[in-house]
């Protein structure tokens, strides 16, 4: 069933607009948001540790708070095209204080996973404000507002990690979500002053059908299609990365502190550049060329990446590398979904970073069990061969999506 914007009886608002400020308020929201699903991954071993779960295992802290991720992308981000946004962002941020207090508090493992998913749920907030942020902006300017967005949260994911590192090694893992929750509550009495109130559609249609409209896009938006699996294989790649990371540089030679390890997480801080410049680049109707150099770094990123036996500072260049590729396909897939229907831009953005979730929760998972029988290596190796597919479904579906229109 296609829902148009007379379908789900949208009022006309005025023409859409968003200040500089506004937009790094997103971004700032939006870095906190998606930090609370990164949190854990320099902790795994100090997890591991505290609960009981074999080292082999323990990215299922990770690959649970992505399920919850991915099942929030469906059931919470579509209600941005039916309810009004800034009581859903503000609701959002209010309960995640609640979730994140729950993981900290846990006193087992048979808590702190429902926790960590109820946290994955609620991260979503980032991608409400993420098609908020769309919506307001002009279209000659969408991209460049998406990259600025997406930029908060490329750095909120690397931040998380140093933060994370940091607050552990001083005063204790629970002190890293503690933390969290105090910032989130701030940041929710922010956003409740400032969010403009907009006009939301009338509420034409059920929240069954809202649902089913998601999958109903899939059906008729082959730009969707396509970049929800390019989303998938490129989140998965670097996630095969970011996940066991902390396991080779905790252990000898390097023997990291998790204050090192997060700090080592800050190189890929030029991902927020690719974001930038990629959200400027599909203004200028650079999509593809933009998808083509980002998908190219993701894969030669990889023999960098797999020095890390013989040189930290050639990981810390793979490191680099691989983000800046992905964030630049990354915002280069946003641009082009959010073009083809923007009445439905928080549908688009949930079944497209459906796929992002179920990319990164794959990735976890099968990270840790990859380094567990064959090192780090073998991580290097089946990430390199996600990355690979990655280029080439692109260059086997470049013609079904939209073309670059200028030089």
């Amino acid at each position: 069933m296609e829902l148009n914007a007379d379908a789900a009886g949208a009022r006309p608002c005025p023409e859409p607009s968003i200040s500089g400020a506004l937009a790094l308020l997103f971004a700032v929201a939006c870095g906190l948001a998606v930090a609370n699903v990164y949190y854990a991954q320099p902790l795994l071993d100090t997890l591991s540790h505290t609960f009981g779960i074999r080292p082999a295992t323990v990215g299922v802290v990770i690959t649970i708070t992505q399920i919850g991720y991915g099942l929030g992308l469906l059931m919470v981000v579509p209600l941005g095209d039916l309810v009004d946004r800034r009581r859903l962002i503000v609701g959002q941020s209010l309960l995640s204080a609640v979730a994140l207090l729950a993981v900290a508090l846990a006193p087992s493992a048979s808590v702190l996973l429902p926790a960590m998913a109820a946290v994955g749920v609620l991260a979503v907030v980032t991608q409400v404000l993420v098609a908020y942020a769309a919506s307001m902006a002009a279209p000659g300017e969408r991209g460049r507002v998406v990259g600025t967005v997406t930029s908060g949260i490329i750095l909120g994911i690397l931040l998380a990690r140093a933060v994370s590192g940091t607050l552990s090694d001083l005063f204790g893992w629970r002190s890293v979500y503690l933390a969290s929750a105090a910032a989130t509550l701030l940041v929710s009495g922010l956003l409740w002053m400032v969010l403009p109130s907009r006009a939301r559609p009338a509420p034409g249609i059920s929240y069954v059908q809202l649902i089913r409209s998601v999958f109903a896009l899939f059906a008729q938006e082959p730009v969707l299609r396509i970049r929800a699996v390019l989303a998938m294989l490129i989140f998965m790649a670097i996630t095969m990365m970011l996940t066991p990371m902390v396991l080779p540089l905790t252990a000898p030679p390097f023997s990291l502190s998790h204050t090192q390890v997060g700090l080592f997480g800050l190189a890929g801080a030029a991902g927020a550049l690719g974001a930038a410049r990629a959200g400027r680049q599909a203004d200028r109707g650079r999509a593809q060329r933009t998808t083509f150099i980002g998908l190219s770094a993701m894969l030669l990123s990889w023999p960098l990446i797999a020095m890390l036996p013989w040189s930290i500072w050639a990981m810390v260049a793979g490191v680099v590398v691989i983000d800046f590729g992905l964030q630049s396909v990354h915002v280069a897939n946003q641009s082009l979904i959010y073009r083809v229907r923007p009445e439905a831009q928080s549908r688009l953005t949930a079944g497209y970073m459906i796929f992002y979730s179920i990319g990164s929760a794959t990735g976890s998972m099968a990270s840790t069990m990859v380094y567990a029988h064959a090192g780090w290596n073998g991580v290097c190796v089946a990430g390199a061969l996600v990355s690979g597919v990655a280029m080439a479904f692109w260059a086997l579906t470049r013609h079904l999506t939209p073309q670059d229109t200028a030089s």
